[in-house]
């Protein structure tokens, strides 16, 4: 049997599925915990281990994407706040960083200090449409050469200048790899030369730096952030499936949400975003988790008036309990309704900043009314009873008081055998298989 092994490297859980390569069926699963406190191989070799027994010997092409240790942490500096640096902190998204940190303008001591105080694993220097303002865009890369800055840069600004910057930030012993520019006019936003280049710096000085493991093996295994190859695994479901689509990805930490829509050709009239509207888009919110973040997820309900005064406090003290000991799991039905409930608040709070743009920096949100798929994904969804993730996902579709326009025929089914990461990490070199996998979400 032609196989491959996927495997995505968690902050709690590695996961495992090996694809059949010719027809994209998922042959078999397991998983183990991540080894973070010794060596994250250990647990995924024993994740592989448990879903390659009985399999035929031979050689088998592993596909490995990771967030262990944080995954990527990414920082964005443009020219204005609404423009080149909202366009560079979409396509960081894109690239599945979680951006911890945003700037526009002219670097002084004050931004420098505050950049260096995010402790980005990367930034992305970006500022002018191509052959327009250039001196910020020289301002900042001069700023950081002379600062001796030593985190690894991916220039993608103006390209009139694009040559000499980079000139100058190796000259200075900066790490700097050059992509496109990701806003070359207003209102077109261009990320997938950036979003490659992140993803090449992610897997060059992130992976092997966090310490996750000793010698090489590991670092030459990680091929992208698992953020990254879910949204790729998005855009081929979304391929698949015609239409537009939700996912909600409900972790420990954080609850992030990705949703692919046919672009509108009325984007390219008045009114348009001249920071660009990028169809295939990621929303990260660090405070929404049903583990490290439950508590996040209390304040957050309560803030959107989702929660009765009377049921704040006993969800309060469980959302804390889980925030204590994130390896927590419930023994019981009780407990595993609890869950259930933070899980189902993470999610409509994560859908409701995603359509409106609340809290994002984005100046309007995305309009969800056409989508026909909304597919949960994340642990708390995968081994809940079936009735409990269902009704994860009902809470969002029926959120009539959250400020955005609901789906109109939404049809709601859950990730429970975890496809998507592993779609995307085929996507490129196996796209038979990749489409063949994701369609078992569309049965």
């Amino acid at each position: 049997m032609n196989v491959a092994v996927c495997a995505d490297v968690g902050s709690t859980y590695t996961k495992v599925a090996v694809v059949d390569l010719d027809g994209g069926g998922l042959v078999s699963t397991a998983a183990a915990p991540t080894t973070v406190g010794s060596d994250v191989l250990r647990g995924l070799d024993a994740a592989v281990g448990a879903a390659t027994v009985g399999l035929t010997s031979g050689e088998v092409p592993w596909f490995v994407c990771s967030s262990a240790g944080g995954g990527l942490r990414l920082a964005v500096i443009g020219y204005e706040p609404l423009v080149t640096a909202q366009a560079g902190r979409r396509v960081g998204l894109s690239a599945g960083a979680d951006v911890v940190h945003v700037a526009a303008g002219r670097l002084g001591r004050a931004e420098l200090t505050a950049l260096r105080a995010a402790r980005p694993d990367v930034v992305l220097l970006v500022g002018g449409t191509d052959g327009g303002d250039a001196e910020t865009l020289t301002h900042n890369a001069t700023r950081l050469a002379r600062a001796r800055w030593r985190v690894p840069v991916v220039l993608a600004g103006n390209v009139d200048v694009r040559a000499d910057l980079h000139g100058l930030l190796a000259g200075a012993g900066v790490p700097v790899t050059v992509a496109d520019n990701v806003l070359p006019r207003i209102g077109v936003l261009a990320p997938l030369s950036a979003r490659s280049a992140i993803r090449q710096v992610f897997l060059r000085h992130v992976i092997g730096g966090k310490g996750l493991s000793r010698g090489g093996r590991f670092a030459r295994l990680v091929r992208a952030a698992t953020p990254d190859a879910v949204l790729s695994g998005v855009e081929v479901l979304a391929d698949v499936a015609g239409g537009d689509l939700v996912v909600v990805d409900v972790g420990g930490a954080t609850t992030d949400v990705y949703s692919v829509l046919t672009p509108d050709e009325r984007a390219s009239g008045p009114g348009r975003e001249v920071a660009g509207e990028l169809w295939r888009a990621r929303t990260v919110e660090g405070d929404l988790g049903v583990r490290w973040s439950a508590p996040g997820v209390v304040r957050a309900a309560v803030a959107e008036r989702l929660l009765a005064a009377g049921a704040v406090d006993g969800l309060a003290a469980e959302a804390a309990v889980r925030a204590a000991d994130p390896g927590f799991l419930p023994g019981d039905a009780v407990g595993r309704a609890v869950d259930a409930r933070i899980a189902a608040l993470a999610a409509t709070v994560a859908l409701r900043r995603h359509a409106r743009g609340v809290g994002t920096g984005e100046r309007a949100g995305r309009d969800l009314r056409d989508v026909r798929l909304l597919v949960g994904s994340g642990g708390v969804l995968r081994h809940a009873p079936a009735n409990d993730a269902a009704g994860v996902l009902d809470a969002v579709l029926t959120d009539h008081a959250g400020g955005w326009a609901l789906p109109r025929a939404a049809r709601p089914v859950v990730d429970t055998d975890y496809v998507l990461a592993a779609a995307g990490l085929l996507a490129d070199g196996h796209p038979v298989a990749a489409r063949g996998l994701l369609r078992s979400l569309l049965v």
